[in-house]
């Protein structure tokens, strides 16, 4: 029972040796910062809030990823509700929106994640 043992353990050693490799790879995340942000008046029943988003990425090996915002979202007839948007950040400066009901307003904003990239070497 012993040599089975010390095969396994070396059989493992083995197994984690060949894949350092590729774990050991760093990942870096860009730097991301939310401007000019505004709510545009109730069209058709909707509001569209927009931002312009800044994405530092000069030390990512890749110019685009994805990035969540975290949302608090008021309405006059209901209690207020967070809830996240998925959206894909580019290198340097980019718009985004988001489609609300004319009676809902978007409180507070921030982003909740930001997806790693490779790091530049």
């Amino acid at each position: 029972m012993r040599p089975l043992h010390l095969s396994s353990l070396l059989a493992g050693s083995i197994v984690l040796l060949g894949a350092t490799p590729n774990v050991a790879r760093q990942m870096c995340k860009p730097g991301l910062s939310v401007t000019e942000a505004r709510i545009s008046e109730a069209r058709n029943m909707q509001r569209t809030w927009t931002a312009t988003v800044n994405a530092d990425a000069s030390h990512c090996s890749t110019t685009s990823g994805q990035f969540e915002i975290e949302f608090t979202r008021l309405k006059e007839s209901a209690p207020d509700m967070q809830f996240t948007e998925r959206f894909t950040w580019v290198q340097g400066q980019m718009k985004i929106s988001l489609d609300v009901w004319w009676d809902e307003w978007v409180e507070n904003y921030r982003v909740a994640r930001v997806g790693p990239c490779s790091c530049r070497n």
